[in-house]
This record gives C-alpha cells, sequence and structure tokens, in this order.
C-alpha cells in the first residue's frame, strides 16, 4: 500500500522544491538628507545669546533653561545656566561627571577644549561615540559669573550606527551655540 502513494508523495515533494534560489541583498546604507542649516540669533532677557538653527524649536524653562528641539529628529537639546557664586570647582566637576557616566555604553569620549578669549568664553566639548544615551556635550563658562552645560539626547534606542548622521548634524548646532555664545554686559 505505501509504494502505491510513494510515486504521488515523491511528485509533490518535487513540485514544492521547485522554486526560484534564496538571493541574499546587497548591502545598503540608510540615507538621510537634513536641510543645510540656517542659524538665527537667539536672546531673551537671560545674560547670554547665541545662535541656533533656524528649523529647530526652543522652549524656555525657569531659571534660563531652555530645551531646543528637533520634531523630525526626536532630538532635544537640553541648556542649562548656573550662575557662578564661588562654585566655580563643583560646577565644572559636576559637568564632567555627566559627560563621563556615559563611558560605561560609550565607546569613545573625545574632549576639545575651546577659548573664546575676545568674549570670555571657555568650556570643553565631548563628543560621545558608541551607544550611550547622549553623543555629545559641552560646557562654557567665563570663570567668574556664569555657566553654561549643554546635553544632547535622541529619544530612539542607543543605536550609535542608527542614529550618527541625525547625531552629527545636531553636534553642528552645538558646535554653533557654543561658539556663537556671548555673555551680555
Amino acid at each position: 500500500m505505501l509504494k502505491k502513494y510513494l510515486p504521488i508523495v515523491a511528485a509533490a515533494l518535487m513540485l514544492a522544491s521547485c522554486k526560484d534560489d534564496v538571493l541574499p541583498k546587497p548591502a545598503a546604507q540608510l540615507r538621510l538628507d537634513y536641510p543645510v542649516a540656517e542659524y538665527a540669533h537667539f536672546e531673551n532677557e537671560c545674560p547670554f545669546t547665541f545662535d541656533m538653527n533656524a528649523e529647530a524649536v526652543i522652549k524656555g524653562k525657569p531659571g534660563c533653561n531652555f530645551e531646543i528641539t528637533y520634531p523630525k529628529m526626536k532630538a532635544t537639546i537640553y541648556i542649562s545656566y548656573k550662575p557662578v557664586q564661588g562654585n566655580i570647582n563643583a560646577l565644572l566637576t559636576d559637568a564632567q561627571e555627566l559627560t563621563y557616566k556615559h563611558v560605561v555604553k560609550a565607546d569613545d569620549i573625545s574632549e576639545q577644549p575651546f577659548q573664546n578669549k575676545e568674549n570670555g568664553v571657555y568650556g570643553m566639548f565631548y563628543n560621545v561615540n558608541g551607544n550611550a544615551a547622549t553623543n555629545g556635550q559641552f560646557y562654557v563658562t567665563d570663570s567668574t559669573k556664569h555657566f553654561i552645560d549643554c546635553s544632547v539626547y535622541f529619544y530612539a534606542k542607543p543605536n550609535f550606527d542608527s542614529v550618527m548622521p541625525a547625531a552629527s548634524y545636531v553636534k553642528n548646532d552645538m558646535r554653533r551655540i557654543m561658539e556663537s555664545l556671548r555673555w551680555k554686559k
């Protein structure tokens, strides 16, 4: 009886196995195009001014703190202002500790000192590479009256390869904020 159905089973198996060969997909990269950044001067009652990306949305918080959001990229730059009141060492330590908390997930953290002697703006820019929660941070101060720290966070799982184009774009904006920052007299 088994011999009777064997040719039917064999024919069914041959018909089911007649499919095209599976070919691997070619390597590709995600293409993300962002508009060329245009910057606008930002100034209000706070003791500092800066340039920011005109495409971003800024929201003021109490105490001269700001959130600059990039809705299309799901990113936010946080700017925190603190007056220096004989506590510059504590402020510097806090800013550096905030950056180095990410060392657990970061592949590399590079420091880039910043000096604008003409305008009395001194600080440090941190590039954070890897799957850390933030990809860039900086602080600036005049060492006597003003201190600002700034960081960017993406509202997505921190996968460096996925957010790298957006992170580079926003880090350029952060550099512009830092380089254009001026203290009001």
